[in-house]
């Protein structure tokens, strides 16, 4: 459903990418590929999304359902407010309110506190992401995160980091969880502050790099808690 959203945005948001120098080229902003093209094949995703769905239990299903507005949403609010960065967030984190109730076929404390520590998290990376648009984004009249904190946005993106890390830590103490994956929660929060530290709203080849970065972040929390799991099982 990852791709369709992406698509389903794509779709929205093309005359509005035909204006932002990263994304003029993209497929429909191009022109390159028809409107009526992108929505068959956005069809064609929900489809298999839907296929893998009702695989699941009825409240995954109903949670599934429920992250369609969430999705939907999220192409207009650049268009009304700088906070974009929040519905994205809301929509990426999702998976671990879907992913627990897959598994158990209910919510806790836990999953709810780990999927508001997703968001702050994706709002913090995707602010740094936005940096490469904020001239664009102006003329254009799109608001972010990155244009809302401006000169502050080391603070701002330190502040939504740590939230993050605070929202995690809790979701791991409220499922259990023991020293190493805590420790793997360590080195996921220096990583963080790390990228906040080297900001630059000047510099948008550096947005990108720390960006990408997070794919590291993610991989390291990953792996504290991957080997905590074996090691229980071991």
């Amino acid at each position: 459903m990852r791709g369709a959203g992406s698509t389903y945005n794509d779709i929205i948001d093309r005359h509005v990418d035909a204006k932002v120098e990263r994304t003029k080229w993209r497929p429909l902003a191009s022109g390159r590929v028809g409107v009526n093209t992108a929505i068959l094949f956005f069809i064609a995703q929900c489809l298999v999304g839907l296929g893998v769905l009702v695989c699941f239990n009825t409240f995954t299903i109903f949670l599934g359902c429920v992250s369609l507005a969430v999705v939907g949403l999220y192409p207009f609010v650049k268009r009304i407010n700088s906070w974009p960065q929040a519905v994205l967030g809301a929509a990426f984190a999702w998976g671990a309110l879907v992913g627990w109730a897959a598994a158990l076929g209910s919510l806790a404390p836990a999953p709810v506190l780990l999927y508001l520590g997703a968001v702050f998290w994706t709002i913090g990376y995707d602010t740094i992401y936005a940096i490469q648009d904020i001239e664009d984004d102006a003329i254009a009249g799109i608001g972010s995160t990155a244009r809302l904190f401006g000169g502050s946005i080391r603070l701002g993106v330190g502040c939504l980091y740590a939230l993050a890390v605070f929202c995690i830590t809790a979701a791991l103490l409220a499922a259990g969880a023991g020293g190493v994956a805590l420790g793997g929660l360590f080195l996921f929060a220096l990583h963080l502050a790390w990228q906040a530290t080297r900001i630059d709203p000047g510099d948008g080849a550096l947005a990108l790099r720390l960006f990408r970065s997070n794919r590291d972040a993610g991989l390291i929390l990953f792996a504290g808690l991957a080997v905590e799991v074996f090691l229980m099982q071991g």
